[in-house]
């Protein structure tokens, strides 16, 4: 119907849903694409609250309740309903702040639950075999070598590394700055392997590309790599490796972590290096670990293959 505003501006036409947007973007600094989330959910959140004839700022955890059962009716998932909350709760905290609003109404509802997605990650001897790869010889073989390696000795999002710069690398310090979800910076220290790929490549091959842009790995047009082309270069070396499991730039990253942890080291520790704003997106790793744990213990524990039946003792 024409004169009908798409359902995506219905935020923005609401001075509190704009308010809120507008400060999760500036003051929070938070991704586009977070924010562009936000906007879809408080849409379709205004939308209902259109149809029934009630304001953002009348509604109590009933009415919540009510409006995310709603949603539920209309087909959505765990996942979705999930983030429809997280919209939902930001919303009325920020309304809560600003003494709009007595409480967050939000605050006390429970999440769907949600299917545990374990990530899928690759042993250490894997990992090297997709390492060992690329040839040495050539600048795209050292653009590559050194991408995997920083891949997997940093733990980064594909995004983290295409957006490197070269003046992000400190050599003196063995140390990378990083610019993760929301522009949150971090710096990541490298191991010695890594940062002698990464500064052979960047001080002896990095020019033969032409350099159009300052970023550290380029296309062989002098351009920056796109996800694409990153996610193309690790499934062609994990083909060469003879590895059978769908691998991607994240799967490094996932190995990353697991191999930390199976290595020793604490969760706060591996939350800091992958960037994670809330520890519980790294406890995910602790599942992992448990699970190849008691795989070992299945598969090497001389009691993991008995019946379980008891056994009697011999008549004396």
């Amino acid at each position: 119907m024409s004169g009908v505003p798409p359902l995506s501006t219905l935020a923005r036409e609401n001075p509190h849903t704009q308010s809120f947007l507008d400060h999760a973007l500036i003051i929070k600094g938070l991704a586009h694409k977070t924010v562009a989330a936000y906007t879809e959910d408080l849409s379709t959140f205004i939308q209902y609250l259109q149809q029934k004839n009630r304001d953002v700022l009348d509604i109590n955890e009933q009415g919540l309740f009510v409006y995310l059962m709603f949603l539920r009716r209309k087909g959505l998932q765990s996942r979705s309903l999930a983030r429809h909350m997280a919209s939902l709760r930001g919303f009325y905290a920020f309304l809560h702040e600003q003494g709009l609003v007595m409480d967050n109404p939000a605050g006390m509802l429970e999440n769907p639950k949600l299917p545990q997605l374990l990530p899928k990650v690759l042993s250490i001897e894997e990992v090297e075999s997709i390492l060992a790869q690329p040839a040495a010889g050539d600048k795209l073989g050292v653009r590559d070598k050194t991408m995997l390696e920083m891949l997997y000795a940093a733990g980064l999002r594909v995004s983290e590394l295409i957006n490197l710069k070269v003046l992000d690398f400190d050599p003196q310090a063995g140390i990378v700055r990083v610019w993760g979800k929301g522009s949150r910076e971090r710096l990541v220290p490298l191991h010695y392997s890594c940062m002698q790929w990464l500064d052979l490549y960047i001080h002896h091959w990095r020019s033969t590309f032409s350099p159009l842009v300052d970023k550290i790995f380029l296309n062989r047009s002098g351009k920056a790599l796109s996800r694409q082309g990153v996610w193309k270069i690790i499934k062609k070396y994990a083909v060469m490796a003879g590895i059978k499991k769908d691998v991607s730039p994240h799967t490094l990253r996932h190995s990353f972590a697991t191999h930390l942890l199976e290595g020793g080291a604490d969760l706060r520790t591996v939350q800091v290096l992958l960037g994670h704003s809330d520890i519980t997106a790294t406890e995910i790793y602790t599942h992992v670990q448990s699970d190849r744990l008691k795989s070992a213990q299945d598969f090497f524990h001389p009691r993991s293959k008995n019946t379980g039946k008891p056994v009697h003792a011999e008549k004396r």
